[in-house]
């Protein structure tokens, strides 16, 4: 099996609470054509796809914005786009409808278009046997986490290409992921896979709806896999033990030599490293820290990080972080950013403060829009290659750099016959300082020397043909973004970061917002399309609160509140989850309740933080109680499983140990403020203001002087102010220590 097999694939963290094994859905077997012969059926179909004119013409997605369905819209295969006219089409012709899922920076949909979709007898075949729909799971990820579970149901595991065959009533019977154009990799052929799903659906109907009702039956059963139906929310969730018992179960499966948890391929986890990092800070736990940050040393000296114009791939085909698979996605240098702030904070360490403005500066750089939104994602691909536009030949690197080729490609790791296959990929093997040592130099000299020959090479690499650019603006990934900024406008001191987060949230307010007051979840050519979806919501109000922290604005803190109230009405029913899509919304076949953190943090997760912070700013019970109960209803599997529920961890990890309310105010609150933010503080509420403002409980009744108090509070019952960070960080030490178990 190749190397990039698993370029698009996403494996679930925990198989288990996917996949209950004493409730799995019947799978229909599907009848394959015997190796080596062909059916009457199959031969005369063959015959006709084959002599079948298809006309060189763009077909329906031609009239799509989203740089995945555009891709598409030349193949000989006639897409729809998701539609009621495709499934009316299916129920007329009486025809099973193929649902294919991927996204623009997707390597191995690359690989099945050139294949299969761009063959003229394979579309020929999909043509006559099926009605064709493809979709972008960026813009439609309701829809592509619906069919995903019902994949992982069918076999077991998931990932991109995902091809799920319908009835024309929406309901899945069958699935899977890449399926090669000739047998091979232990998987059936594309066309053996269409004549067989032909088959089936006209032969044997009975099964394939029967099948198709049990799996969607199935699915909505599921969706409360693991949450728990009572909950008593005195008796839960607020123990140190079980915080412990998380930071156990994420060291049995981190890797302490190269960092992050598991095995190949390896994702950042950004979750669960801040995790470790809130739990140091409770605990002291050194065990905790270490790991922490070997996992973002060792991310930022492998191949994963782009050495020469900064940002993060979506993660590493081996174990040392070498081989990325070389798609940079928007949301994923978003989480490292925040996470990275919080280990500057921590340690001070120059490399992180490093990272982030680099990282910053290859968002501005490459996935900035004009008006300030953010794209979303670089391919992994150039010119029909994975990782070309990143990779170097020796003999490359020698014309750029002549005599110092040496001392640079033994730091970066080059060697002549390449250092993954037959190329090389830039990384950070040795220690700076201990490399300058050997060389008899200061470190700060080599720091020069390294920063000068990258210009040179990054020069260069500027001429060659670049990866295709997904320039559609996704309102959830934008707000990630922001909240990234705005971390690191604390962390950093940087004035520029704050503009920046206020910029692109403005721009989020004007395009996103639709006249009835709604969001759309995506923007592009001027125009939003589709309903925000509950991320989306989520992650623009905790930007909202993010941005209030670093500017005193609070106004936003006003539009935060009133979206709070549209998302519970929307998308609350009954318990305390929340469901991904809104109630108004009909295209989808099942609600969903997303509960996992994965590449990006759950919905649920980010409303539960959402709640509590706002519940406390505007002293609402009911949103505070919520927070607990939804904290409560996971308790269990979040205990078990916290590398898949990272965040829920990280906000049981914070009540266990209390959450401070923090306030400052005075007329010269502002540098104070600053201060404050550059310290970890771990989880906490947190308002200041330089005029006094009696609208928000935390700010209220607080006495305003010229000089800046800052108030340590819980409940509204604050302690004596005090006037320096340095006196509050002490308070809650003693705190800490008092509560320490």
């Amino acid at each position: 099996m190749p190397r990039a097999w698993g370029g698009c694939f996403w494996y679930p963290h925990s198989n288990s609470l996917r996949r209950p094994k004493n409730n799995q859905p019947p799978t229909l077997k599907l009848r394959r054509p015997k190796p080596g012969g062909q059916s009457p059926l199959s031969t005369l179909l063959r015959r006709r796809a084959s002599s079948l004119h298809i006309k060189e013409m763009a077909n329906r997605l031609q009239h799509e914005s989203s740089p995945y369905l555009l891709q598409h819209a030349n193949n000989p295969v006639d897409w729809y786009p998701w539609s009621e006219e495709a499934f009316e089409k299916a129920l007329n012709e009486n025809k099973p409808v193929l649902v294919s899922i991927g996204y623009a920076a997707c390597h191995w949909c690359h690989v099945m278009e050139r294949e299969s979709f761009e063959d003229h007898d394979t579309a020929g075949l999909m043509n006559e046997l099926f009605v064709n729909i493809k979709i972008d799971r960026e813009e439609r990820p309701d829809l592509d986490h619906i069919y995903m579970d019902a994949v992982q149901a069918m076999t077991g595991s998931g990932g991109w290409p995902l091809n799920v065959f319908l009835t024309p009533a929406k309901k899945p019977f069958y699935g899977g992921t890449y399926f090669p154009p000739k047998q091979a990799f232990n998987r059936p052929s594309w066309k053996d896979i269409l004549i067989s799903i032909s088959n089936n659906f006209r032969e044997k109907r009975e099964e394939v709806e029967l099948q198709a009702n049990h799996l969607t039956d199935h699915m909505v059963k599921a969706n409360e896999f693991g949450i728990r139906q009572q909950i008593d929310t005195s008796k839960t969730i607020v123990s140190k033990d079980l915080a412990h018992q998380m930071f156990g179960n994420i060291m049995k499966t981190a890797d302490k030599k190269d960092g992050g948890f598991g095995h190949a391929p390896k994702f950042p986890q950004t979750f669960t490293i801040r995790f470790l990092l809130h739990y140091y800070y409770h605990t002291k736990e050194k065990q905790a820290l270490e790991q922490a940050l070997v996992s973002l040393d060792k991310m930022i000296a492998g191949g994963i990080y782009d050495h020469l114009g900064g940002g993060f791939s979506r993660y590493s085909t081996d174990t040392e972080w070498l081989a990325p698979h070389f798609e940079k996605m928007l949301y994923d240098n978003a989480l490292l950013v925040i996470v990275l702030a919080e280990a500057y904070q921590i340690t001070g360490k120059l490399l992180y403060h490093q990272t982030i403005k680099h990282t910053i500066q290859f968002i501005d750089n490459e996935m900035t829009s004009p008006e300030g939104g953010f794209y979303s994602a670089l391919d992994a691909d150039s010119e029909g290659v994975e990782g070309k536009f990143y990779t170097w030949s020796y003999n490359e690197i020698s014309d750029i750099l002549g005599e110092d080729t040496e001392m640079f490609c033994e730091y970066y790791g080059v060697k002549e016959g390449g250092n993954w296959e037959h190329t090389n990929i830039l990384h950070t093997p040795i220690d700076q300082n201990y490399f300058a040592s050997t060389r008899n130099m200061h470190s700060d000299d080599l720091g020069l020397f390294l920063s000068a020959s990258r210009r040179k090479l990054l020069e260069v690499r500027e001429k060659r043909i670049r990866p295709q650019l997904d320039d559609k603006i996704l309102l959830g990934w934008n707000a990630l973004m922001i909240s990234a900024l705005c971390k690191s406008a604390g962390a950093l001191n940087m004035s520029e970061y704050t503009r920046k987060a206020v910029s692109t949230m403005n721009f989020l307010l004007k395009r996103f917002r639709q006249p009835d007051e709604s969001f759309a979840h995506t923007f592009k050519n001027n125009i939003s399309r589709y309903p925000a979806f509950l991320d989306d919501h989520a992650y623009l109000i905790s930007a909202l609160i993010h941005l209030q922290e670093i500017t005193a604005d609070q106004e936003w803190l006003k539009i935060a509140k009133s979206l709070t109230n549209f998302v519970v009405e929307k998308f609350g029913g009954e318990g305390p989850l929340f469901f991904y899509t809104p109630v108004d919304q009909k295209d989808v076949i099942v609600r969903k309740k997303e509960i996992y953190d994965g590449a990006v943090p759950s919905g649920n997760a980010v409303m539960m933080c959402n709640l509590y912070q706002l519940g406390i700013i505007f002293d609402i019970p009911e949103w505070r109680f919520r927070a607990f109960e939804m904290a409560a209803s996971l308790e269990e599997a979040v205990i078990k499983y916290p590398g898949s529920f990272g965040v829920w961890a990280g906000f049981i990890l914070s009540l266990s140990y209390g959450i401070p309310e923090i306030a400052i105010t005075g007329e010269e609150s502002t540098v104070l403020s600053n201060e404050f933010l550059r310290n970890f503080i771990g989880y906490n509420v947190f308002q200041s203001a330089t005029l006094r403002n009696k609208e928000f409980p935390l700010l209220a009744e607080k006495p305003y002087t010229r000089e800046a108090q800052i108030f340590l509070c819980k409940d509204y019952a604050c302690q004596a102010p005090v006037k320096t960070v340095a006196e509050l960080v002490q308070s809650l030490e003693g705190d800490r220590l008092h509560n320490f178990s």
